[in-house]
């Protein structure tokens, strides 16, 4: 990105093919709306470029670029109110909290989508810091870096965040 700044802009399809897809991945679990999650990965290689400026280099790219979504990611909820509508359930079924055993695929669906649900009811910062933490698998410093906020407050968030999941998923289940 460093190169991208200091204007060798043939760089930034590097960085596209090496990004779009993780990129990608966070959108998508954050909307569950393909077209929409790929208009934003679109949205964010977008402001990257316009504000490569700004790129700083003392953290590194994903931080930054993961910061610009989630920017992205409030302005359209603010213009279209996206919600967590159509589910890619095997992509979930990994996570269903509270170490509820599923056995067999019919069962993992519908837990699967039973979490989509709870996860809907979560608020957006709680959302995004499970986002990132369980689908991208970030640590807890990088997320710390992403959300600018310290470590220590990601480590209380994601455990609030995945206490009010499970709270949440065992109401919808019964």
């Amino acid at each position: 990105m460093l190169k991208v700044k200091a204007g060798e802009l043939d760089l930034m399809g590097l960085l596209f093919q090496r990004y779009h897809r993780q990129l990608y991945g966070f959108l998508f679990h954050m909307t569950y709306q393909k077209e929409a999650s790929e208009d934003m990965v679109q949205q964010v290689f977008y402001k990257m470029l316009k504000y490569r400026a700004s790129f700083a280099g003392t953290s590194e790219f994903v931080h930054w670029m993961y910061a610009i979504a989630r920017n992205v990611l409030k302005d359209q909820g603010r213009k279209k109110k996206l919600t967590m509508a159509g589910i890619a359930v095997d992509e979930l079924a990994d996570v269903i909290p509270g170490g509820v055993e599923v056995n067999g695929q019919i069962e993992r669906k519908q837990a699967a989508q039973t979490l989509q649900k709870a996860m809907a009811k979560l608020k957006e910062d709680d959302r995004d810091i499970l986002s990132l933490s369980r689908f991208q698998e970030l640590k807890h410093g990088e997320i710390a870096q992403i959300m600018n906020i310290s470590e220590g407050a990601v480590k209380v968030r994601v455990h609030r965040a995945m206490c009010q999941l499970k709270e949440i998923y065992t109401r919808i289940e019964r």
